[in-house]
């Protein structure tokens, strides 16, 4: 399952670094200074600027925010679900800050043959 997981570089959670973010669409990761993912979100079409405004908005309501990753994509919204399922796949259940969004019903990942 190594090729659906987002792999890019984490990025410094930094003003900097935030106003090197896209105005695009896409899907990031949030993580702590250890890179445990905090949550996983979007841009989609109704973030007021794409990334750039999507991942301090969601950065803000976690303290041990530290670092992030992105992806751009116009497929945000089946990218967001994949996330979602590749990592209740490798740790059980959805990130912290991904709990609170209702009684979503997540697609599941099987390995290889089975």
């Amino acid at each position: 399952m190594t090729g659906i997981r987002l792999t890019k570089p984490w990025r410094d959670l930094d003003e900097v670094e935030v106003a090197l973010l896209p105005g695009q669409l896409g899907v990031f990761e949030i993580a702590d200074e250890e890179g445990s993912t905090l949550e996983l979100g979007f841009a989609g079409g109704h973030s007021r600027f794409g990334l750039r405004s999507a991942i301090p908005d969601a950065a803000a309501r976690h303290e041990q925010a530290a670092r992030f990753r992105y992806e751009v994509t116009m497929q945000y919204w089946s990218r967001f679900e994949e996330l979602l399922a590749v990592h209740v796949a490798d740790h059980g259940e959805v990130p912290a800050g991904n709990a609170d969004r209702g009684d979503r019903r997540i697609g599941r990942i099987a390995a290889p043959g089975s």
